[in-house]
């Protein structure tokens, strides 16, 4: 079996079509909630101040994995706070423009909620997407490429309908109070003062996965997180992999314009002109 078959577990392809005034926007790693409560407010404040910016040319957001450090779906109880998050996205719904969530390794536990609350659809696995003429490959990117066997492992227990079965028997206080000491040792947490170093292609995994799969199927633009790094590494003289960095620290975006891609960084403050 293929990388491709085995690991992206691809369903059909959702196809995109942008007029000129139009962009697509792709956002990874929040982790609201981390490191704690008042900085984690402040960075959402700086989101909902970006997706307002974003909003009036936007035909649709990919919200890229890891938006939460948590989340867990009880069956009638989901982790308190992010108001300010929630009524901006509800708020986007309402306009029409479409929002894509993706799991992340932080946030792998969502179940329904954001496809029967807010109308969001939420993807497990990288999905193909194609727009206007441009073939995409989206996804977290955790556990995807050669290296990391330990993390695949625990994946393949906490992605199991038995683990997510025990857990929802433990009470929502003492369960999310576990989450949040686990997230305290989380690889973002501990780089508030260090940005992950790029390492060279060889040891970008996100990078080689992509490259031995535009082997067997070509795609003009690979967009991924999980990195923690915002990186754009040419393939070949057609396909790029794209990562999309995070908001704790650098607060980088993805920007689609029909025509080409782009990584752009956000500096929170900034105000849209005619």
């Amino acid at each position: 079996m293929s990388p491709y078959q085995s690991a992206t577990n691809l369903d059909n392809t959702m196809k995109l079509s942008l007029n000129k005034s139009q962009k697509v926007y792709f956002v990874s790693d929040f982790h609201l909630g981390t490191p704690d409560d008042l900085s984690s407010r402040k960075r959402e404040e700086k989101i909902v101040r970006w997706l307002s910016e974003i909003e009036e040319d936007a035909a649709a957001v990919f919200f890229v994995g890891d938006i939460f450090d948590f989340w867990f779906e009880y069956e009638k109880v989901i982790p308190k706070g992010f108001f300010r998050f929630f009524a901006k996205i509800t708020m986007m719904r309402n306009k029409g423009i479409p929002l894509f969530f993706f799991t992340g390794n932080h946030d792998l536990w969502m179940k329904d909620y954001f496809s029967e609350e807010l109308g969001i659809p939420v993807f497990q696995h990288p999905q193909e997407i194609q727009i206007n003429q441009k073939r995409f490959l989206v996804g977290h990117g955790d556990g995807l490429g050669p290296g990391d066997k330990k993390y695949k492992l625990l994946k393949i227990f906490f992605t199991s309908s038995a683990c997510k079965w025990l857990f929802k028997w433990v009470h929502p206080d003492i369960g999310i109070a576990i989450a949040q000491a686990w997230s305290k040792n989380s690889r973002i947490t501990n780089e508030l003062k260090k940005e992950d170093e790029f390492k060279g292609q060889e040891h970008e995994w996100l990078f080689q996965y992509s490259k031995e799969l535009e082997s067997k199927i070509h795609f003009d633009y690979f967009v991924f997180g999980h990195r923690h790094l915002p990186l754009k590494l040419p393939i070949n003289s057609s396909s790029v992999y794209f990562n999309l960095g995070e908001w704790v620290n650098q607060c980088y975006y993805g920007e689609f314009d029909g025509m080409s891609f782009q990584l752009k960084q956000y500096n929170g403050y900034a105000i849209k002109t005619d």
